[in-house]
């Protein structure tokens, strides 16, 4: 697998991954993972290598463990956020990025765009990239390394990687959610109705497409054309969303219903939200501020279901993606991520047992 690695076109040592997942009625399903790892450490001088023989013939040496992110994104929406690869790297952390199976890199001629109808399928896509990512690894630093893996996950990407986490215990060290959709807008009553309106539709007629308004209130927050900073493919991150098909939000009421039940996500959790929400259909000069797209209130309680251990951190002035707000709101957030993450993941062994 290791073999099929290519340079991905955000360039700067970034390589991806196709990865085979078989078939659907659309044809072949592929999920990419993008890879951005820190060099490995210098090699060691005349006499560290003496030493190090030394130590070796007295007793073995267990490989040093590899910490690594796998990163998942939201709806509508692809991994390019270099930023982000190059803040865990500077931790020394091993960073991944997941593009999901119709989305961005993975999205094939004639497939609907972000569709499925449970969102367990998404498991293989997990599954597929926690494999290969371990196998890069390995291949870079020895096959006995012990790689750990935590999970960063941005909006609808939240919701799926807290549940395939509380379906998974012990598979991952931590868990980083950035503005998780984790409930419908409104209420657990609106959702309820939601789905019960949406169930014949669903079942029938899964691809049916919902007559919603096209917004581009957010990515106008967020893109250089807009109001933003970052350059986003038009091809891989429209303007507005792609079609909300009654299949998948479905699939998403659902996963919000298990969430509202709670999870029991054994792992330090820390979700990442904006201080306030500024939700409407037409532009408002606070949507660069805030977060236009969830209400972050309901965010925030729905988040204290995933498991004993969630940290809550919001921050003002923060958009819906918060590592895409303004550079002095995302340097409080990486800031509090740092901190956070020395305190939960970078920890050895013996210092978590303390």
């Amino acid at each position: 697998m290791d073999a099929q690695w290519r340079p991905d076109f955000l360039g700067n040592g970034f390589q991806c991954l196709t990865l085979d997942l078989g078939e659907d009625e659309e044809g072949p399903v592929v999920a990419t993972l993008v890879s951005h790892t820190p060099e490995p450490p210098p090699p060691p001088t005349f006499g560290g290598r003496a030493r190090e023989l030394l130590r070796r013939l007295h007793a073995p040496v267990p490989a040093e463990p590899v910490q690594a992110v796998l990163y998942i994104h939201g709806w509508t929406d692809y991994f390019f956020q270099t930023e982000l690869a190059d803040f865990w790297a500077g931790l020394g952390v091993a960073f991944y990025a997941l593009d999901l199976r119709k989305y961005g890199r993975s999205l094939r001629p004639g497939q609907s765009e972000g569709y499925i109808t449970d969102l367990q399928e998404y498991d293989a896509d997990i599954e597929a990239a926690m494999a290969a990512l371990t196998e890069h690894i390995r291949s870079r630093r020895g096959a006995d390394t012990p790689v750990r893996i935590s999970l960063m996950a941005h909006s609808t990407g939240g919701l799926v990687a807290s549940l395939w986490a509380h379906r998974n215990p012990g598979r991952i060290e931590a868990l980083i959610l950035n503005s998780p959709w984790l409930e419908l807008r409104g209420s657990w009553i609106v959702r309820t109705a939601t789905a019960g309106l949406l169930e014949p539709l669903a079942r029938l007629r899964p691809k049916a497409r919902l007559k919603v308004p096209e917004l581009t209130n957010y990515w106008r927050s967020i893109s250089r054309q807009g109001d933003g900073e970052w350059d986003l493919d038009p091809q891989l991150r429209p303007p507005s969303s792609w079609p909300i098909r009654a299949g998948w939000i479905s699939a998403v009421l659902n996963g919000h219903a298990q969430v509202a039940r709670g999870l029991d996500i054994r792992v330090p959790i820390l979700l990442l939200a904006s201080a306030t929400s500024t939700v409407a259909v037409s532009w408002n000069e606070a949507m660069k501020t805030s977060d236009s797209v969830l209400d972050v209130t309901l965010m925030v309680q729905r988040g204290l279901l995933l498991g004993p251990q969630v940290t809550v951190c919001r921050f003002e002035n923060s958009l819906h993606d918060v590592l895409l707000s303004a550079l002095p709101v995302r340097r409080r957030v990486y800031g509090k991520i740092e901190q956070w993450a020395r305190g939960f993941v970078l920890l050895s062994p013996p210092d978590r047992r303390r």
